[in-house]
């Protein structure tokens, strides 16, 4: 049995997904992510950076709502979101770090703005901003992805630390 305390904090997370706060998860949030990502870095869709956003940005809603979405009516609810992706990935958070995987990387690509393959702490407090943590918490999480201390933060950092966040122990 899924416990309040797991359900309140899954619902937390469910919050960071429902970009428009509609009380649903939709192909529109992951496009509005991306959307909003690409202003913030001043690139067009068009781009290949861009392009790919999308493209892991569709990824991803897929793979969520292939976990999640029980009725299949192309939302996810917050009961189907606690009760269905959450409850799946439970026992198998990598799982979750996996489905994230290409809009992650690509993400991660569009911070990269030194062409290194990471993206500095700075930049990823910016796509955390950006992706609707708060300014006060965003430098600090973007700080502790930063996991070998270089002052940047790699794939192979912050996709494990992404599937952790989103699949919480009870």
């Amino acid at each position: 049995m899924v416990s309040t305390e797991y359900e309140r904090r899954i619902a937390a997370r469910f919050a960071t997904f429902d970009q428009d706060g509609n009380g649903w998860i939709d192909r529109e949030d992951f496009n509005a992510a991306a959307k909003a990502l690409l202003a913030e870095f001043g690139l067009a869709a068009r781009s290949d950076k861009g392009q790919a956003l999308y493209a892991g940005a569709e990824a991803f809603w897929q793979g969520m709502a292939g976990m999640a979405d029980r009725d299949g009516d192309q939302r996810i609810t917050r009961q189907e979101f606690v009760s269905g992706a959450v409850k799946r990935l439970h026992d198998n958070p990598e799982r979750f770090g996996e489905i994230a995987r290409p809009f992650l990387h690509a993400a991660l690509a569009l911070a990269d703005t030194a062409g290194t393959g990471t993206a500095t702490v700075a930049d990823t407090a910016r796509v955390l901003r950006v992706l609707g943590v708060a300014p006060e918490l965003a430098q600090a999480i973007a700080s502790g992805l930063d996991i070998d201390g270089d002052g940047n933060v790699a794939e192979t950092e912050i996709v494990p630390a992404f599937a952790r966040y989103f699949t919480i122990p009870e």
